[in-house]
């Protein structure tokens, strides 16, 4: 029970640690590169699904023109400013072709990035893509899945099986109700914490937010693609199922960015704007300046505020760092151009990778060659650790050495360690004080110098 309880746990806290238009490249059909088509799906700034094609790859140069073509003309159709390229089969054929496409192109303002497919083919064929896309084929879904993924994480993810996303230890022999009721828990801490993008979440994710119930989420969802994005927090009164006391629920944790209030990307509730206009109005500055310069809230006269204490301090606590997001900065992990299969990782190689798992016994890294590789605990770090998440955690780009690559059994042993310097070695310890002689002691020593004379 135990272990199952450390599992439960494992899992939940890799959970737990892992915008524009944009359009997703998945590989498909065919193993390296003489057969490779890629589904291509385009998404808005909201998640929609715009459109799709399919591309050929590596075949033909005239086929490769085809695609590039093919990949322009979405690009500039739909004013796209970000490429999402699946992990999958022939995922650095992929990267580099659509990398070098940029390239040509000069289009710089443009960027391109390989996504995590895991649980993405799951989801296609899963009852809720079937409900969102009942006439696109599952390798559409997927593309769509991609695209979501690189734009919102946390509101692609909820919507698949935890057993499909690979994080984690014994995630299929623990008690699947504990472990979807951890997983749960942990979606409510992230959705209070970090709050929802009103104009990106899916339905699957809004459904987590105090008072909104799954039909609620669908009615948002649907008021949303109908109607375009949110422009303020009040539009909210106009979706169906959407009552005052919902509103009074969900409202201060249902974030819009770059709407028409600056307040509605906050977690200040609408019923306290009123106090923000106060705390603006006694500093004689508009709120748009109160939040540009939070250095004002030092000055703010507290008795000029009708406000308890414990919320007005909740207020001001928050517009020192409105809207403020506790995740760490995306950054895309460097992949070797020269290492995109097994058979190309050679002992000794340095190279760049990204965190997929951990686990008691240590850490998957992908280095980009569709296999993960493990860094033992033991060679996590030069000090002595008792859990590899107290080193690493899941999406963490780290370097490593290559120790070992076993193209038939698919394994690679890796190593953190060995590029860390070594621990200063400890002075010797100086040499324990001689005891105090005893009396009868004294006095032998004393008996045998008079012998001596």
């Amino acid at each position: 029970m135990k272990k199952r309880n450390a599992a439960v746990s494992s899992r939940k806290s890799n959970i737990e640690k892992s915008k524009g238009r944009a359009v997703t490249l998945i590989p498909g059909d065919g193993v390296g590169p003489e057969v490779v088509n890629a589904a291509l799906a385009v998404i808005d700034a909201t998640g929609k699904f715009l459109a799709n094609d399919v591309i050929y790859l590596h075949r033909s140069k005239g086929e490769a023109e085809a695609a590039a073509q093919k990949i322009e003309a979405l690009l500039q159709q739909h004013n796209v400013r970000a490429i999402a390229i699946g992990n999958g089969t022939a995922s650095r054929e992929t990267d580099a072709f659509v990398r070098g496409f940029l390239r040509e192109r000069r289009l710089d303002n443009i960027f391109s990035v390989t996504v995590s497919e895991s649980g993405a083919s799951v989801y296609s064929a899963s009852e809720v893509a079937r409900q969102e896309f009942p006439d696109l084929d599952l390798t559409v879904r997927g593309a769509i899945s991609i695209a979501r993924r690189l734009q919102d994480p946390l509101s692609e993810l909820v919507k698949v099986d935890p057993k499909s996303i690979g994080v984690g230890q014994y995630q299929h022999d623990v008690d699947q109700r504990q472990l979807q009721a951890s997983l749960e828990s942990v979606i409510e801490s992230c959705v209070n914490r970090v709050g929802v993008d009103l104009n990106t979440s899916s339905w699957t994710l809004l459904r987590y937010v105090a008072g909104v119930t799954e039909r609620t989420a669908l009615n948002i969802v649907t008021f949303r693609n109908e109607n375009g994005s949110f422009r303020s927090r009040a539009q909210l009164r106009k979706v169906p199922g959407i009552g005052p006391k919902t509103f009074e629920q969900a409202a201060g944790f249902l974030r819009i960015r770059n709407g028409d209030n600056l307040l509605d990307m906050t977690a200040v509730h609408p019923e306290s704007y009123q106090i923000v206009e106060q705390i603006a109005q006694s500093l004689g500055v508009p709120i748009e300046e109160l939040i540009k310069r939070p250095e004002l809230l030092e000055k703010v006269d507290r008795n000029r505020v009708s406000a308890g204490t414990y919320t007005l301090n909740d207020i001001l606590e928050e517009l020192r760092k409105p809207g403020r997001d506790p995740r760490d900065k995306f950054i895309a992990p460097s992949f070797n151009e020269q290492v995109r299969e097994l058979t190309d990782v050679q002992p000794g190689m340095v190279l760049e990778g990204v965190v997929t798992n951990v686990t008691k016994f240590g850490a998957f890294v992908d280095i980009g060659v569709h296999q993960d590789g493990l860094v033992h605990i033991s060679e996590l770090s030069s000090r002595y650790i008792k859990d590899a998440s107290d080193v690493v955690k899941a999406g963490q780009i780290v370097k490593v050495k290559v120790l070992s690559a076993d193209a038939k059994m698919k394994r690679i042993a890796l190593s953190m360690k060995a590029l860390q310097k070594p621990p200063a070695k400890r002075p010797p310890k100086p040499p324990p004080p001689k005891p105090e002689p005893t009396f009868e002691e004294k006095f032998a020593i004393l008996a045998a110098k008079w012998k001596t004379r």
